[in-house]
């Protein structure tokens, strides 16, 4: 088991045919699985020296364990080197000129060993991911709408003030069924949905002379919006006065000048705005006949009104101010379209 220039490390090299990471088997079996181990550290550190290299002494040890996993891939021991080596009495006994060769032992196959650094992965790989969150898009994408019904808003109602107020304050808050009005079905445009629920509008439009105050009042989530609806009812208003009420460049000032000076038939506009003009006593709802709420319209996100938290928040706290009295009062009709 010599190590000369004709010996199984012959031509071994950093410029060689085999270099000290690629090496056949059969040579393996010649040498021990300590003097592998010693072989190939010894190898890959002058290696490393000849480059400039630094922590050599790291490389060592790395080199090291990697040569110790592939004798464990190649399943090669001491025990095995040495019955290869020295073959046993019985089978030298046994053996003659006209007699065959006992049973020997036999030799695995010769296998190419490659020795490789560990890659490191990424710490995004490592990193586990997140479920993403149904949007409410995801849902409706997959579902047809279904128009809002009085149900819907008492359902909302009873659970926005189910924690929060006792059980006499809930039943004080509550929309009885006789306040609604019939509630859009989807095939209906703004104009006449409004003729259907509101036959005596003539009426109503040639006896209001009240300031401060309108006979219809629509409520919706944005000032765009606003200016859709006011754009869709042209049919149903003929002539009456409409006035904008919303924030959007529009000072709540100039708002509460308008109405004190002039008789508007119909306001529209979002729950912020009217609940401000409200709580100043710029607007005033005794003369108030209808209130409809653009429950079914979904913006670009598809969500209704009641979908968006702050819009939600600012119209039930406008519902508790004072609409919900008139509505139990029987004054005030209660639409969703």
């Amino acid at each position: 088991m010599g190590e000369t220039a004709g010996g199984p490390w012959h031509g071994v090299g950093p410029n060689s045919k085999y270099s000290p990471t690629h090496f056949p088997c059969s040579s393996l079996h010649a040498l021990k699985a300590d003097d592998l181990v010693r072989k190939l550290t010894s190898q890959h550190a002058s290696l490393y020296r000849e480059r400039g290299s630094k922590g050599t002494g790291l490389q060592c040890e790395r080199t090291e364990k990697q040569s110790a996993i592939c004798l464990q891939h190649m399943n090669i021991d001491a025990s095995d080197d040495e019955a290869i080596e020295k073959p046993s009495d019985e089978t030298a006994t046994h053996q003659g000129p006209d007699s065959k060769l006992a049973v020997t032992k036999k030799r695995k196959k010769p296998m190419e060993c490659f020795l490789s650094q560990p890659e490191e992965t990424p710490e995004s790989t490592l990193k586990a991911k997140k479920r993403k969150k149904k949007k409410i898009s995801d849902v409706l994408e997959k579902s047809p709408p279904k128009p809002g019904v009085p149900e819907d808003l008492q359902n909302l109602l009873s659970q926005h003030f189910g924690t929060k107020r006792s059980v006499i304050e809930i039943e004080e808050l509550k929309l009885p069924d006789s306040c609604f009005l019939p509630a859009n079905d989807l095939t209906h445009s703004f104009s006449s949905y409004l003729k259907e629920i509101c036959p005596k509008w003539a009426k109503f439009r040639k006896n209001h002379e009240e300031k401060k105050s309108v006979v219809m009042l629509v409520i919706c989530s944005s000032a765009l919006r606003s200016l859709e609806l006011i754009k869709s009812m042209t049919a149903f208003k003929g002539d009456c006065r409409v006035l904008k009420l919303f924030a959007k460049h529009i000072k709540i000032k100039e708002q509460m000048n308008m109405l004190e000076k002039g008789v508007f038939h119909i306001g529209v506009g979002t729950p912020g705005r009217i609940k401000a003009l409200v709580e100043q006593d710029g607007l005033c709802l005794n003369s108030t006949k209808y209130i409809i709420l653009d429950w079914n319209w979904r913006d670009q996100k598809l969500r209704r009104m009641m979908d968006i938290p702050e819009i939600k928040k600012e119209t039930i706290d406008l519902l508790e101010l004072r609409i919900i009295k008139l509505c139990r009062e029987g004054s005030v009709k209660l639409g969703l379209f």
